[in-house]
């Protein structure tokens, strides 16, 4: 682990020398990225930039978390606004949604990277997202940005252990995936259904539940807890319903 962590700091410093901007969520992810650039940064007197996508289809409270992280951390966080239903394809929710989302997402960070003179855009895809179906990964690739803990093969689990050895204060915090993923492929995305299921997962999760999703399959919701939480949500299931 002391080992990666060194790799991982030694391939960010390299970066950091030519000019990085970082697709910044708020997530345990991107916040070890940025807490190593930020530090790198701090030797070498380069600024860091963080930026944040503002869309249609992930929590708010990715803004509220990353505009926080960003500043303990010292970089410059921006915020790029963009509305993700502009684009039918997307709305139809394909099998390849993810891909079309990220490469619309990332046109968007590579051009502002070379609006400000940055060589490189860096994201936070982890080792263990390459075994999954990530549609979204061939479009990083293909616009050239770069995954340095992919890279090195690291781990979630490794990803929290190096951010709490670094005193992240995001590094327990749940993945926060895109909402579109709560519906089934192929099911027209519509916004107001959206933010209705976000109201839902945020009421669960004020009951106590760190870890909530719910999934709507037509007319059926289905209500995703950790699995030690199964007991306690049928506490509350009256509440629920």
């Amino acid at each position: 682990m002391e080992k990666k962590l060194e790799l991982l700091r030694s391939d960010i410093s390299s970066l950091v020398k030519e000019g990085l901007c970082i697709a910044f969520s708020g997530g345990v992810d991107s916040s070890l990225i940025l807490k190593i650039a930020c530090e790198e940064g701090a030797k070498q007197n380069k600024e860091i930039n963080a930026i944040t996508f503002e869309t249609k289809l992930h929590p708010m409270a990715d803004i509220t978390v990353s505009k926080r992280v960003a500043l303990e951390m010292g970089a410059i966080h921006k915020i790029i606004t963009i509305n993700e239903f502009e684009n039918e394809a997307i709305l139809k929710n394909p099998i390849d949604r993810c891909y079309q989302c990220k490469k619309s997402l990332f046109v968007n960070l590579t051009e502002f990277a070379k609006e400000n003179n940055l060589k490189y855009v860096v994201v936070g895809t982890n080792g263990d997202d390459l075994n999954t179906y990530r549609p979204g990964v061939k479009a990083l690739k293909e616009l050239g940005v770069i995954s340095p803990l992919a890279k090195l093969g690291i781990t979630k689990d490794e990803v929290r252990f190096m951010a709490k050895k670094l005193g992240i204060s995001v590094a327990s915090r749940p993945s926060a995936p895109c909402m579109a993923t709560r519906l089934p492929y192929n099911t027209d995305i519509n916004i107001e259904l959206l933010e209705r299921i976000d109201k839902g997962e945020e009421f669960i999760r004020e009951l106590g539940f760190t870890v909530v999703r719910l999934r709507l399959h037509k007319d059926v919701v289905r209500i995703e807890v950790m699995k030690e939480d199964l007991s306690k949500i049928l506490q509350y299931s009256d509440k629920i319903i």
